[in-house]
């Protein structure tokens, strides 16, 4: 019933080869990804040729090589935005992440590649004014600083809480499912809130 109210809504739906991963892709987030099999080097020189994008989704059941792994259902469109292929057979790129969606059906194609059918979620809004959004953002800066700010996606947005948790979300040592809800919060505060919690829990921030 709500994916039909989604669709009735106005939704569009579009189809996008699916890369399972042991890890969540945040919107801003970059991903440097090492592959191999021959299925996920298809997909990226086709989205290299056209353009376009792919979908990382969290493992929900199974492994990244291998049988086709079932995806979590929200996952991040993903951008190309370095590649190179240094080593012979292995393609080394960075994935940006893009915006969300949510994948309402899916197949498997005979190289053994997802792909789904996928619905984008709203972005979300700027929101300059979320409870703890000064001492989560001081908090990133300096971890940002300490891990190096090449290894982030510019402009830096300290004064937006969506980001600022995008961020948090990334970098803090928290279960891939822990994340996994994370990604799927559409409110940013609460996503802030939850980050902030921890962050105090932790004798991260005071």
């Amino acid at each position: 019933m709500l994916i039909l109210n989604l669709f009735a809504a106005g939704k569009q739906r579009e189809t996008v080869p699916i890369f399972p991963l042991q890890t969540v892709l945040f919107p801003g987030m970059l991903l440097p990804l090492r592959i191999f099999e021959v299925r996920y080097m298809d997909m990226a020189k086709a989205c290299l040729k056209d353009g376009s994008p792919f979908g990382v989704c969290l493992i929900r059941e199974g492994q990244e090589v291998g049988a086709p792994a079932v995806p979590e259902t929200i996952g991040c469109f993903a951008k190309i935005a370095q590649c190179d292929m240094e080593e012979l057979g292995i393609l080394k790129i960075v994935a940006e992440g893009i915006e969300r969606f949510r994948i309402v059906d899916t197949e498997t194609n005979k190289q053994g590649l997802v792909v789904g059918t996928v619905e984008r979620l709203a972005r979300e809004p700027e929101v300059t004014d979320a409870p703890g959004l000064p001492e989560c953002a001081n908090f990133l800066a300096k971890a940002i600083t300490g891990i190096g700010v090449a290894r982030f996606s510019e402009p830096l947005k300290f004064e937006d809480a969506s980001w600022v948790g995008f961020r948090l979300a990334e970098i803090l040592p928290l279960r891939p499912d822990v994340k996994q809800k994370l990604l799927e919060l559409t409110d940013a505060s609460m996503r802030l809130a939850v980050l902030h919690r921890f962050l105090k829990q932790q004798k991260l921030i005071a």
